[in-house]
């Protein structure tokens, strides 16, 4: 039998990011995309003069219906459509391609009550415009990363990590925003299995029955049989051992200069990486402008594009909408999925 849940379209919590960089433009662009208000109900997070910037500098106009979250989810946004009004910065604080606390301020509320309303149940999902992880220092961000202040304000104890999706192929981490000379010794079995779990399960919540996963290597030519470093021999081989004792479908460590060509051949449905730049360089080459970040862990869909705040066009009415879009659909795909 059919029911309401069913039938109902996601309501995805979309914030314009930092005022500073491209977010407010990439938003503005991405509700007038076709097909995205037919997708999804959509509440818009954020102040009128950043929304109302981010139409002026992509060329676009929609109205700003205001919204009532009510903690339930039975009552349809009207037109598909809503606006959460906040105020968070004042029209002259908003200094275009620079990193300042006004700005960084201005994410982290705009964040923080996104946040609220998703776990009050106002909204299925989050997507967010880029943010300025300098500006957000600045303001007080107390974490190296905006997952690890969401999992704080929420109460998040499970395993977090940013995962990376494009194109159907996704990239989890065993370590992140740390420094490259703290990576081996970071890298152990359980921080093995904590990131593959995270893929698997958020690749099963994406729809994917049986998740093909393929662990990189950390050293050249997979360690050459420990001529170039131990830790394929000692950490990264018993780790995907005991995980295919699980009845997982895991193959590895393979060499990372290789890998991905597997995963682009179709061969793997991801790639499970030591360190941040090993899986980011290979996505980005294979499209930047399609790259999608997702908040592992979390206890609903949290997407973005996953390139920065891109200073260096931000105001020029050229920022580049899809990855933006890459990331709405995820969300949008992910709520369908996610039970």
């Amino acid at each position: 039998m059919t029911t309401n849940q069913d039938q109902r379209r996601p309501r995805i919590g979309v914030i314009p990011g930092d005022p500073s960089g491209i977010g407010p433009e990439l938003i503005a662009r991405l509700i007038v995309h076709p097909g995205v208000r037919e997708r999804a109900e959509i509440v818009l997070i954020g102040d009128r003069v950043v929304l109302e910037l981010g139409m002026a500098q992509a060329g676009q106009t929609f109205e700003l219906v205001p919204f009532e979250p009510q903690g339930r989810r039975d009552e349809p946004v009207l037109a598909g459509l809503g606006w959460f009004e906040t105020s968070t910065i004042a029209p002259e604080a908003i200094e275009i391609a620079k990193a300042t606390e006004r700005s960084g301020a201005s994410v982290l509320a705009t964040l923080n009550l996104a946040l609220d309303l998703a776990r009050d149940g106002d909204i299925d999902a989050i997507v967010f415009g880029p943010f300025n992880k300098a500006a957000m220092h600045l303001a007080g961000l107390k974490f190296a990363d905006e997952l690890h202040h969401m999992g704080d304000r929420l109460g998040v104890t499970e395993y977090l990590s940013e995962l990376n999706t494009l194109d159907g192929l996704w990239t989890s981490r065993v370590t992140s925003h740390i420094a490259l000379r703290d990576v081996a010794d970071a890298i152990t079995e359980e921080g093995v299995a904590e990131a593959v779990n995270l893929i698997d399960r958020t690749l099963r919540r994406s729809g994917v029955s049986r998740p093909r996963i393929a662990v990189a290597a950390l050293n050249p030519h997979a360690g050459d049989g420990g001529n170039f470093g131990r830790e394929e021999i000692d950490v990264l081989t018993p780790a995907v051992e005991k995980l295919a004792d699980q009845q997982m479908s895991i193959s590895g460590p393979w060499p990372s200069d290789t890998v991905f060509l597997k995963a682009k051949a179709g061969e793997i449905d991801a790639v499970v990486t030591m360190y941040h730049d090993q899986g980011q360089i290979a996505l980005k080459l294979l499209g930047f402008d399609r790259g999608v970040t997702v908040q592992g862990g979390m206890p609903f869909p949290v997407a973005t594009p996953a390139h920065g705040t891109a200073f260096d066009i931000a105001g020029q009415g050229r920022a580049d909408v899809g990855a933006t879009v890459a990331a709405f659909k995820v969300a949008c795909d992910l709520v369908e999925n996610w039970n």
